[in-house]
């Protein structure tokens, strides 16, 4: 049969390379049905318990997505003319925000005070031209006491104001509403960030953030769009270079490079085919398979170069590369692509997604590379230097260092591994959303100077129901609610408290002349109705109580305002929530919800599920490595050089960082099928020689000359491709890339130096023992 495949290609190229152009056209059309998704939910499953608690919260109550500008006086406070200026007449313009449902601002909030028997109910800041000094005196003694305000939209000094803006954004489970969404967040984004600029060219003293869910959506996609554009191109180059430079032949490169396109072409074209969308995550499939589609030409091409050397002729050559290489470059196409599959055991379905892809792409590669390859490389002029020759070798002179010293490397290499993994106890899982982005990047510069100033990006929603219409004006459910905002003020992570028993401790000291000593809940279920419908009938449009409490008045919703804490804090912050209503309201029902709870589950869940996946990649790989093998005896032997790299990767991170984040949860999984190649080819080689009868030094030394420059040229190339990755401004996927590429580089150092000293005392214990019993037989 192989020799049919072989004859079949070899024979007819043309044809070969016919039928691949047309299988790539094809595929690749399904790429115009590709759309991108940037916003947040994509991280998210439909089934997943804190997503459907929060869609839950928002069709209670009004949504909340927002995006908010933070602004800086730069050389004093905000309490003078022109900055309150400034802020009454960006409010004014911001309800021009595409999408907008709501503004707040300290120059909107409904400031209320008695006048007899009167309740006045009416901006903070009326009118620009009637700031004097008095009136900003006034504005000043509100905001810096008002609960509703600082911390919230000003900050403590007085320095920083914010603009918060609600949106209504599209629905973005759908290609239409996707699109909608996105353009939604872009407008928004572009509007605001516009509107800033004007403000700031006419207000120099001022400085402008730009921070909110919106603004997060937007980062996702400007940093997704970016690094497709960027990272791409940019692993080409450097793929082309490395090549060139380490090949030393023009076709092996060119072939390589169409190969390459050929693959990426139909991986995203099937995947548009197959309804698939682009995100943060899925935009790196082309460069992740750009990087492993390479490993398997440049066994082909290495191969193939070794035999020309010999003195083999140009299709004797391209034939012994062929039948040398077919079933290990199969066996490490099929345990990269399940190691990129067990990415379904992610509770991020863009992370399954990501696998799902490159799985694709490495199998079209391995597909393309015995089928595309071959055939260009049969009808491309290809020339041998002896400059490569000398590199061959280094590669056996560096064999026979390693066979020489062996019982000292083995040692010492024992001792250097335990002590790196062992400092992987360091990590911990913990996720900040906020954090997912680069410090170089405007969102992350913002929403630090925003945590460092006035408050924390972060929120969480706690939703509180009576089980009755109209509870909410009950005096003992208003004391529940009002002992739990105290609570949260308390607590060490919290910067503010939006809630509804504010508005009514404000409404029952106005109803009674202003007095502060009736600055507390009114005691009488009637009363606090009567002051309810009062206020909210002196509401402006776009300005009610709908994003805190519910159309028939049972249940009420408390937005908290935390910190950008990690998924451990959240989650621990959670936890302590539920336990007050536990012990002071048990017949009280609460849930909690918000994107950064969702973040902070996700994470957690996540990381324990793809422990499951890795274990049973590990199943399925060591399956496939005993089957490559065809021994028992390697397979067995062949899974300590593949978890040694991943535990020292692990190591090492956990002395450069330490913080295990979503995209981290995923490395253990996707770095075990792609560190096994290196395995496969050494033990594949090393076994050849053994069956041939060579002893265990001189399978060590074919080994290293046969496929020792070859594991050398991959794993730079996937360590540059991962390199790159890690360049990205995405910390998902820069901490990825970057931790890949240390447990790649890892790999290669441990099938270098660890496992031919380990297959060296085996096969002499065995050899031993071996003599032993023939000696035992021939005394019987």
């Amino acid at each position: 049969m192989k020799r049919f495949w072989l004859d079949a290609i070899l024979l007819r190229p043309w044809v070969t390379l016919l039928l691949g152009i047309i299988f790539i056209m094809a595929a690749g059309y399904g790429g115009g049905q590709l759309y991108f998704r940037g916003d947040y939910k994509i991280f998210f499953g439909e089934e997943n318990p804190q997503l459907m608690a929060f869609e839950q919260m928002q069709r209670i109550f009004n949504k909340n997505e927002n995006a908010s500008i933070v602004i800086e006086q730069k050389s004093g406070n905000i309490f003078n003319k022109e900055t309150l200026t400034m802020i009454k007449e960006m409010t004014d313009d911001a309800w021009q925000t595409p999408h907008s449902s709501r503004v707040d601002s300290i120059a909107n909030y409904q400031h209320t005070w008695a006048e007899d028997d009167d309740l006045i109910v009416e901006d903070l800041i009326l009118e620009s031209e009637m700031l004097d000094d008095e009136s900003i005196e006034r504005v000043k003694a509100v905001a810096l006491s008002e609960p509703n305000l600082l911390h919230r939209m000003v900050s403590e000094k007085g320095h920083v104001a914010v603009i918060n803006v609600t949106v209504q954004l599209p629905d973005a489970g759908t290609a239409d509403g996707a699109e909608d969404a996105t353009k939604a967040v872009t407008d928004i984004s572009a509007y605001l960030t516009e509107l800033t600029d004007g403000y700031a060219e006419k207000y120099p003293g001022h400085a402008f953030y730009h921070t909110g869910i919106v603004f997060m959506n937007n980062s996702f996609a400007t940093e997704a769009k970016k690094d497709s554009s960027t990272l791409v191109p940019l692993m080409f180059l450097a793929i082309i270079v490395i090549l060139w430079i380490l090949l030393r032949s023009f076709t092996g490169t060119l072939s390589t490079v169409i190969v390459i396109i050929g693959t990426i072409v139909s991986t995203m074209g099937i995947s548009g085919w197959m309804g698939y969308f682009l995100s943060t995550a899925t935009v790196n499939v082309p460069t992740m398979v750009m990087t492993l589609a390479v490993a398997d030409c440049v066994h082909v091409i290495s191969s193939m170069l070794y035999a020309l050397r010999q003195g083999k002729s140009k299709d004797e050559a391209l034939r012994y590369s062929m039948q040398l290489n077919l079933m290990p470059i199969f066996i490490t196409s099929a345990t990269t692509s399940i190691g990129f599959l067990t990415l379904n055991f992610a509770n991020v379905p863009v992370l399954a997604d990501l696998g799902n892809l490159t799985a694709l792409g490495v199998m079209l590669a391995f597909v393309f590379s015995v089928t595309l390859l071959p055939a260009l490389l049969k009808v491309l002029p290809m020339r041998t230097k002896t400059r490569v020759q000398t590199k061959a070798d280094n590669f056996e002179r560096f064999g026979n260092w390693v066979i020489n010293n062996h019982k000292r490397l083995l040692p010492i290499s024992i001792v250097v591994m335990v002590i790196t993994i062992s400092f992987t106890f360091n990590n911990q899982i913990n996720d900040i959303a906020t954090e997912y982005f680069d410090e170089s990047t405007a969102f992350r510069q913002s929403t630090d100077f925003q945590q460092n100033n006035i408050s924390g990006m972060s929120t969480v929603d706690f939703a509180l129901y009576s089980g009755d219409a109209s509870g909410l004006n009950r005096p003992a459910f208003l004391k529940t609610v009002d002992g739990f905002s105290e609570w949260l003020r308390t607590q060490p992570e919290v910067d503010h408290v939006s809630t509804i028993s504010d508005t009514f401790k404000r409404l029952n000291k106005n109803m009674h002349g202003d007095d502060q000593t009736y600055h507390r809940l009114p005691q009488e279920q009637e009363l606090a109705a009567q002051y309810l419908l009062l206020y909210e009938m002196s509401l402006p449009y776009g300005l009610d109580l709908n994003n805190q409490i519910n159309i028939d008045k049972s249940a009420t919703r408390l937005t908290v305002t935390m910190q950008n804490q990690g998924s451990k804090e959240f989650t621990e912050f959670e936890r302590r929530a539920f336990k007050w209503f536990e012990d002071n309201a048990p017949s009280i029902k609460m849930t909690a919800a918000s994107p950064n709870l969702m973040f902070a589950h996700i994470g957690e869940a996540n990381m324990s599920s793809m422990l499951k996946g890795t274990l049973f990649a590990l199943v399925l790989i060591s399956g496939l490595l005993v089957f490559a093998l065809r021994s028992w005896r390697m397979g067995a032997i062949s899974l300590i050089p593949n978890l040694l790299p991943a535990g020292i990767g692990f190591g090492i991170w956990g002395i450069y960082s330490g913080q295990i984040n979503m995209g981290l949860s995923v490395v253990l999984s996707m770095a075990l099928g792609i560190i096994v190649d290196d395995t496969v080819h050494f033990l594949s080689k090393y076994r050849y020689a053994r069956v041939e009868g060579k002893t265990a030094e001189e399978g060590i030394r074919y080994a290293f000359a046969s496929v020792g420059r070859a594991l050398w040229i991959t794993t730079l190339v996937l360590t540059v491709g991962f390199m790159i990755l890690a360049m990205s401004a995405f910390k998902l996927n820069s901490d990825m890339g970057l931790l890949t590429a240390i447990i790649i580089v890892a790999a290669l150092v441990v099938d270098f130096l660890f496992l031919p000293a380990f297959l060296m005392l085996l096969d002499k214990k065995q050899s031993k023992q071996r003599k032993k019993n023939e000696v035992y037989e021939s005394v019987a």
